[in-house]
């Protein structure tokens, strides 16, 4: 239970973060938390399994990835431990490379949206982005980034690192300086923790403001984004919950205390409306918004009875 407990303390203080890597460190707990169990009840290590599930989704309500991971897992069958054990290795195992070889695949089919001499603005962290701008800089095409820090936690700054590692010519700017530096972008390109069934986005604080700062400019829009990324249970109605985190990210509890009548909102993510969206660029394809409904229904196959059943 102590790895356990440590791994979702991770996961919640963002000390592991990015939509996918949080999907692939859960569903890899949850297999190595299945082998460390020291039962034969099967009863029992059903139970515990449940409990461990519930405890990492609980660490970040709005990365949808999470939930879909483990629920992945969770799908496991087996009448004895031994079996439960088999089931769980094989159904984690293939949640992990399959979300590895998402990532390619959104580069390569991404990557073909990008002309030579573009330049592109991106925000936050994003793999499945990244990997875009990567396969289209590896195609020989001669790309530049503007790039922001993504306050309060500046992710933005893993971005610049990651960009800069591959060669690929980045401008890190404030947040606020979107709409200025709008004007010499030709293509924006950001990632997802969430996408709906109406194909809204939901992503880091700020996305909203940048997909319609490129809207006003008519400059195209894609999301990047595995389609474990895409929410089924908001088919049934349900929202996606916006992630609160700590005021201590924005000022020091310190700092704060030197005023009277202040108070600190810090919002992870925001909602971006399709209509500011010109394509969500998924492993299977790139979509209109619009489609998000038929990639929950067909590509991630959980019925509307199963997600009934499954609070994961």
């Amino acid at each position: 239970m102590k790895q356990l407990a440590e791994t979702a303390r991770k996961i919640h203080e963002m000390e592991i973060r990015g939509a996918g890597k949080i999907a692939r460190t859960a569903a890899a707990e949850l297999r190595d938390y299945a082998f460390r169990l020291r039962t034969h009840d099967i009863i029992e290590f059903n139970e515990k399994m449940r409990i461990a599930a519930e405890l990492l989704v609980s660490m970040r309500p709005t990365a949808v990835s999470l939930p879909n991971a483990v629920r992945a897992v969770k799908r496991y069958k087996g009448g004895t431990v031994e079996d439960a054990r088999r089931s769980i290795k094989e159904l984690a195992d293939g949640f992990i490379a399959g979300s590895e070889n998402a990532i390619k695949r959104i580069g390569d089919i991404g990557s073909k949206r990008v002309r030579d001499g573009d330049t592109i603005m991106t925000h936050c962290n994003s793999a499945a982005a990244i990997s875009i701008m990567a396969a289209a800089y590896a195609q020989g095409k001669d790309i530049r980034v503007i790039n922001t820090e993504s306050r309060p936690r500046m992710q933005g700054h893993l971005t610049t690192r990651q960009l800069d590692v591959l060669g690929i010519k980045t401008s890190l700017i404030v947040d606020s300086a979107v709409r200025y530096f709008m004007k010499e972008v030709d293509i924006v390109i950001m990632g997802a923790d969430a996408v709906t069934a109406n194909g809204s986005v939901i992503n880091k604080i700020g996305t909203s403001q940048v997909a319609l700062s490129a809207k006003e400019s008519r400059k195209n829009v894609i999301i990047a984004a595995e389609t474990y990324k895409f929410s089924p249970r908001t088919i049934l109605g349900d929202l996606v919950d916006i992630e609160e985190r700590d005021r201590g990210e924005v000022i020091s509890p310190e700092k704060l205390s030197e005023f009277s009548n202040v108070t600190v909102k810090n919002p992870a993510f925001d909602v971006t409306p399709r209509e500011y969206i010109d394509l969500i660029c998924t492993e299977v394809g790139g979509f209109p918004p619009e489609m998000a409904y038929v990639i929950i229904k067909d590509f991630l196959g959980w019925g509307i009875e199963e997600m009934n059943s499954n609070g994961a």
